[in-house]
C-alpha cells in the first residue's frame, strides 16, 4: 500500500509535494485544486488526504468526509467566482477514472460544458455518480 501512496499524484498534491499544482484550499481532510482538463472554466477537484482508491471504496464511516468534500467544493466555487446555482458535483465510478484516488469533481456552470464533457460528467450515469446511496441500517 505504501508504494501506491508514494506514487499517487493526488497523494503528492495533498501532501504539498507537487510544486506545479496550486492549492486553492487545504485543511486536515482535503485539498482543492484545478482540474488539468477542465470541462468549464470553473472545474475543481476536492481530493481526500486519506488515500481511498475511489467512491466504490466508501463506506458509511466516510459519510462525514463526503459531506465535508461537498461543503468545501461549494465554498471554493463561491470564492473562485464560479456560480453555485448551476453546479455539478460528483465522483467517477470505477473503472471510469484516470486517477485512483478519491476526488470530487466540482463544475460550474454546467451550461458552459461542451457535448463531450456533458457525456463524461452525465449525472448518475454508470460512470459519474452525483448521489451516493446511503447504507441501510
Amino acid at each position: 500500500m505504501m508504494d501506491i501512496i508514494d506514487s499517487c499524484i493526488f497523494c503528492k498534491i495533498t501532501r504539498k509535494e507537487d510544486q506545479k499544482t496550486e492549492l486553492l484550499y487545504d485543511d486536515e481532510r482535503v485539498s482543492v485544486f484545478r482540474d488539468i482538463r477542465p470541462a468549464t472554466p470553473h472545474h475543481y477537484l476536492v481530493a481526500s488526504k486519506e488515500h481511498i482508491p475511489d467512491a466504490k471504496h466508501l463506506n458509511p464511516e466516510h459519510s462525514g468526509l463526503v459531506e465535508h468534500m461537498v461543503s468545501v467544493g461549494k465554498g471554493v466555487m463561491a470564492t473562485q467566482s464560479g456560480g453555485t446555482s448551476d453546479i455539478r458535483l460528483g465522483f467517477h465510478w470505477p473503472p471510469f477514472h484516470t486517477i485512483s484516488h478519491l476526488h470530487l469533481h466540482v463544475i460550474s456552470s454546467t451550461n458552459q460544458m461542451g457535448w463531450i464533457a456533458k457525456g463524461i460528467f452525465m449525472p448518475n450515469s454508470y460512470w459519474f455518480v452525483t448521489r451516493l446511496k446511503k447504507a441501510k441500517d
